[in-house]
């Protein structure tokens, strides 16, 4: 859910980022949100892991006939063995 945020910001930088977001299709807000969200991720690097994997979480879809162990000894058996 987006709220509203007011910020302030030094004006020349607020201009430069509009010229950079205008330049690369994105918006202010888009390139404030991406930042924000990267420099929380990289305090809490374990909560961004777990929400990519969970975010992956059934979109592979594993064939029912599908053997673990049968495709574990072949990249065994082709790393070690040749």
């Amino acid at each position: 859910m987006a709220r509203k945020l007011t910020l302030n910001v030094d004006e020349n930088i607020i201009e430069k980022a509009k010229v950079y977001a205008s330049e690369t299709g994105r918006s202010l807000s888009g390139l404030v949100e991406n930042y924000l969200k990267n420099l929380v991720e990289e305090h809490h690097p374990e909560n961004s892991q777990k929400e990519k994997i969970t975010k992956l979480a059934g979109k592979i879809q594993i064939p029912e006939d599908f053997d673990e162990e049968k495709i574990l000894r072949e990249y065994f058996e082709e790393k070690h063995l040749k």
